[in-house]
């Protein structure tokens, strides 16, 4: 653990989890919970999980982690990370520096996020899914990475979300499309294709037009 650290005391450590310097860490907050398949390892023992050693989560330095957050194992965040209320982030997903994830945020595993994103309340987010730098995600948005609503095997293919993308307010983007470098999806667009850089999309489903120079300005990275 580094220095300066404020852990409320209702909250739970598990694994070989690490706090960087300068954190804070709010109550009822879970970091380094077991994935599934440590758990079941642990499980399979007859252990109580503090008694099983794993990797943790590495939180970075001057970070701040609201009540009721959930971090799984092998979850690694930059510096200045923060949370919203009851966010959760599970297994195998890396965040850089100066990420927000929003109150009520389910990140589903195996997410790669860059650096400066803000993830808004209530989004949900998949597994295999890329979000690059300086992205922003608005509330309520959905992404996907099934293709068919049925239960059964299939192949994760969650979108990618290029530098500089901006998702409006409960926008829903279906498996595998790519949002370009600097490119909008308006708010409720449903978004069923690939959107070109610098490009807006717009609708339900949605329709690629251009970019409007004033959002263009405003989302200069």
């Amino acid at each position: 653990m580094g220095d300066n650290i404020s852990i409320h005391r209702s909250s739970k450590l598990y694994g070989r989890t690490s706090v960087g310097e300068g954190t804070v860490v709010m109550e009822n907050v879970t970091l380094g919970y077991p994935e599934h398949r440590v758990l079941m390892e642990i499980i399979k023992q007859g252990l109580e999980i503090e008694d099983y050693d794993y990797p943790g989560a590495i939180i970075g330095r001057e970070s701040f982690i609201r009540a009721g957050t959930t971090i799984f194992s092998s979850v690694k965040t930059g510096n200045s990370f923060k949370t919203g209320h009851n966010a959760m982030v599970r297994e195998n997903t890396s965040i850089g520096n100066s990420v927000l994830v929003g109150t009520n945020v389910i990140i589903d595993g195996n997410v790669k996020i860059g650096n400066n994103v803000s993830i808004q309340g209530n989004v949900y987010i998949p597994t295999h899914v890329t979000i690059e730098d300086n992205v922003f995600i608005g509330p309520c948005a959905v992404l996907a990475n099934d293709k068919y609503p049925i239960r059964g095997e299939y192949i994760a293919d969650g979108p990618t979300l290029c530098k500089g993308a901006s998702i409006g307010a409960n926008a829903t983007l279906i498996p595998g499309v790519e949002i370009g470098e600097g490119a909008m999806v308006a708010a409720g667009a449903l978004v069923t294709k690939d959107v070109p850089p610098w490009k807006l999309a717009i609708g339900c489903p949605a329709k690629i037009t251009e970019l409007p120079e004033k959002l263009r300005q405003l989302n200069k990275i």
